[in-house]
């Protein structure tokens, strides 16, 4: 098993700034407690469980516990993980 990251940890305001700085629109990054995190999600609908996981990877996040970076992918692939930007830059149409 392989733990594939980007080339660096970011918090979910870093995340916000990089999607700021790529996009030029404002992002911001609203820290939710459990049950505001919870009642965010409900309105998709989603059941029980997955409201569970979902929420739960977000407090995982958001705790800096899924934080690590790994040599994974230059070490699978010979090149150098992505920056988050340069994704968001690709998905976003600005670049190839």
């Amino acid at each position: 098993m392989y733990g594939l990251t980007g080339p660096q940890a970011l918090t979910f305001h870093e995340i916000a700034a990089v999607l700021t700085a790529v996009t030029g629109r404002n992002v911001t990054y609203h820290a939710e407690g459990l049950e505001e995190a919870y009642a965010s999600r409900a309105r998709y609908g989603a059941e029980r469980w997955q409201l569970d996981a979902w929420v739960s990877t977000y407090t995982a996040i958001a705790a800096g516990e899924l934080a690590g970076v790994t040599d994974a992918v230059p070490r699978l692939t010979g090149h150098p993980a992505t920056p988050l930007a340069d994704v968001i830059r690709h998905l976003d149409g600005r670049q190839p």
